[in-house]
């Protein structure tokens, strides 16, 4: 098992996860992060940090594809530690639907 970020992070970014992480294996994109599977204990401790609450374990029904995104940009992406500033709109995106068709964007973060 492995926990995924999905959805709802895009174009939200609050990234309180990323400072809890005890493996640093959070991966920082334009406007969402992704955890690297390899990389993540299964601790759980990110889950309840997101506002967002965009983090769920991958034994989840239907996370197939995240697990695949978070997979495949955890390695293009830069690695972030650090939190940084949420968007100025991400509490009006959270919860927008469709979000991965409307608005991901495959451009990588600047990582800390």
């Amino acid at each position: 098992m492995t926990y995924v970020v999905t959805d709802n992070c895009i174009r939200c970014k609050y990234m309180d996860c990323v400072e809890v992480c005890p493996v640093d294996c959070f991966y920082e994109g334009e406007n969402m992060l992704v955890i690297n599977p390899n990389e993540c204990i299964d601790c759980g401790v990110c889950e309840p940090e997101c506002p967002a609450e965009a983090i769920l374990p991958d034994t989840e029904n239907g996370l197939e594809k995240w697990l695949e995104l978070n997979t495949k940009f955890s390695a293009e992406w830069p690695n972030i530690t650090v939190k940084g500033e949420a968007p100025a709109d991400a509490d009006e995106m959270s919860g927008v639907e469709n979000k991965l068709e409307k608005f991901f964007s495959p451009e990588p973060g600047e990582g800390s």
